[in-house]
Order: C-alpha cells, then sequence, then structure tokens
C-alpha cells in the first residue's frame, strides 16, 4: 500500500447495527437487563464468597475470582456500547480502542486460565479427597489465582502491543460492536501473518492448553465418579462439579466456535459472517456473565444457603435501624 493511503488514525468508527435504529432500540434495552443482571448476580456471589466463613475454600476463592472477571470483562465494552446505540456518534478514540482491546483480552484469557484452575480443583476434591486440604491449601490456590491474572494481563499486553503498532489506512469502519482485536487487526495495511502467528501461539498455549487440562480432570473425575456403585453416590459426587462442567461447556463452546471456525478468503470480508460473529461476540460477551452465577445458584446448595443467609441479614439489620 502507497504511503499516500495511509493515515495516521485518532478515532475508530464502531458499526454495531448502525443503519438499524429499531434493533439498536432494542438491544439497549436487552443489554442493559442483562449487565444489570451481571452485576447483581456476580457481586452477590463475590460478597458471599468474602463475607460467609462457610465458602472460604479454594473452589469459591476461584467462583469469586470468575465472578469480578466478568464484571471486569462487561464492563469493559458494555457501557461504550449501549451509550453508541443512543447515540449518533459511533466512534471510539485509538487510545480507547488499545484499551478496551487489552482489558477485554486479558479479561478473556484469565478466564480460561481460571477454569482450567478450577477443573483441577474439582479433580482433586473428587478424586484425592484426603490429600484435597493439603493440596489445595492457601498456598496453592492463591498463587494459582494470582498466576491466572498475571497470564492473562502478560499475553494481552503482548498482542495489544503488536497490533497498535500496525499502520492503519483510510478505513477506520470496525465491522462490530467493541474493538475487539480480529476486527482491528483486519483494518491495518500491512501484513498481519506475524499477529496471526502471535494470536496461535497464544491461542494454543492460553485457551488449548486449560482446555486440555479441563479434559484430563474430568476425564480422570467421570472415571472415578462411574467406579461408584450407587446412583445415590454417583448423583452426590458429581453435582459438586455440574455447575463448573454447564460453565465451560457454555464459555469453550462459544470461544472456540468464535475464534477457530475456518475462515476461506472470500468469507473474511463477507457481511453474513461479519453479522454472524458479531451475535456470537455478543452472545459470549453478555449471556455467559450473566448464566455463570444463575448456573452456581441454581445448583449449589452452598451458594444458595449463602444467600439466603444473606438476604436474612440484610432484613434483620433494615428491620432494626427502622426500629430504631
Amino acid at each position: 500500500m502507497e504511503w499516500e493511503n495511509q493515515t495516521i488514525l485518532v478515532e475508530f468508527f464502531l458499526k454495531g447495527l448502525s443503519g438499524y435504529p429499531k434493533l439498536e432500540l432494542l438491544f439497549f434495552v436487552l443489554i442493559l437487563i442483562m449487565y444489570v443482571v451481571i452485576l447483581l448476580g456476580n457481586g452477590t456471589l463475590i460478597l458471599i464468597s468474602v463475607l460467609d466463613s462457610h465458602l472460604h475454600t479454594p473452589m469459591y476463592f476461584f467462583l469469586g475470582n470468575l465472578s469480578f472477571l466478568d464484571i471486569c470483562y462487561t464492563t469493559t465494552s458494555i457501557p461504550s456500547t449501549l451509550v453508541s446505540f443512543l447515540s449518533e456518534r459511533k466512534t471510539i478514540s485509538f487510545s480507547g480502542c488499545a484499551v478496551q482491546m487489552f482489558l477485554g483480552l486479558a479479561m478473556g484469557t484469565t478466564e480460561c486460565v481460571l477454569l482450567g484452575m478450577m477443573a483441577f480443583d474439582r479433580y482433586v476434591a473428587i478424586c484425592n479427597p484426603l490429600r484435597y486440604p493439603v493440596i489445595m491449601s492457601k498456598d496453592s490456590y492463591v498463587p494459582m489465582a494470582t498466576g491466572s491474572w498475571i497470564i492473562g494481563l502478560v499475553n494481552s499486553a503482548v498482542q495489544t502491543a503488536f497490533v497498535v503498532q500496525l499502520p492503519f489506512c483510510r478505513n477506520n469502519v470496525i465491522n462490530h460492536f467493541s474493538c475487539e482485536i480480529l476486527a482491528v487487526m483486519k483494518l491495518a495495511c500491512a501484513d498481519i501473518s506475524g499477529n496471526e502467528f502471535i494470536m496461535l501461539v497464544a491461542t494454543t498455549l492460553f485457551i488449548l492448553t486449560p482446555l486440555l487440562l479441563i479434559i484430563i480432570s474430568y476425564s480422570l473425575i467421570i472415571s472415578s465418579i462411574l467406579k461408584i456403585r450407587t446412583s445415590e453416590g454417583r448423583s452426590k459426587v458429581f453435582s459438586t462439579c455440574s455447575a463448573h462442567l454447564t460453565v465451560v461447556i457454555i464459555f469453550y463452546g462459544t470461544i472456540l466456535f468464535m475464534y477457530m471456525k475456518p475462515k476461506s478468503k472470500k468469507t473474511l470480508n463477507s457481511d453474513d459472517l461479519d453479522a454472524t460473529d458479531k451475535l456470537i461476540s455478543m452472545f459470549y460477551g453478555v449471556m455467559t456473565p450473566m448464566m455463570n452465577p444463575l448456573i452456581y445458584s441454581l445448583r449449589n446448595k452452598d451458594v444458595k444457603e449463602a444467600v439466603k443467609h444473606l438476604l436474612k441479614k440484610m432484613c434483620l439489620t433494615s428491620k432494626w435501624e427502622r426500629d430504631k
């Protein structure tokens, strides 16, 4: 590309659902409701995991981190998306786009690694229950969670740094709701094969490796469960990991389809494919964080009891303040 066809971009235009004002209004209402549910649901899980002493275990420590991740991930993109639905100005600055890419990728990578750590926790709890307090002590699970955050931040920093150094041409239209890294890379007027290789390596290390750990862990868990003679015993043991397994299936099922489906040169510029990508990304970015607390609360007696206890405590406190 000749130099005269290049320019220093100061902002990007987020196409989203431009041209469909009625759909924008509909999606604004739906996403706003989902975002409120995300904040309330995940905020409640964080609160009870901190306040309820019965939940001071590795599993709920990881769950608290997962809920915080979901809040951070959605907050990086949903508020700006909601504003763009109501505003005629649908632009985002270059620096703002870089920050959005960094935070979104960091939270997504961290969640992949954290789900792998949670699978290992369930494996130890079910397959090695007697050694569980020793293996999953505080000296183990806190560094595991911290390591997940560090991996996510470092991976995102490296990938974002390589993307922002790319030269961009006059086309500044991102066919997406937010600054998704693949959508931004498509706008570069340079060879992005190096970026694609880095992304492939990162995908293998931080998405497929945790997935492999999850598959191995649950293969061993299922093998252990099948050795239990009574159906009641098998059901009781499986219930301790069914919520996490459901979350993993939803999360990885969506992210693998979104990032790893084959793309030909012909379909890379297809509007229909881009529309599909945007809808899948919306599901991944909103539905999954919204469903996580619902899945854990509906399928976990400890969480339901902790929520009831918290609500009862809040009601008693409110009544005492009124009487006072």
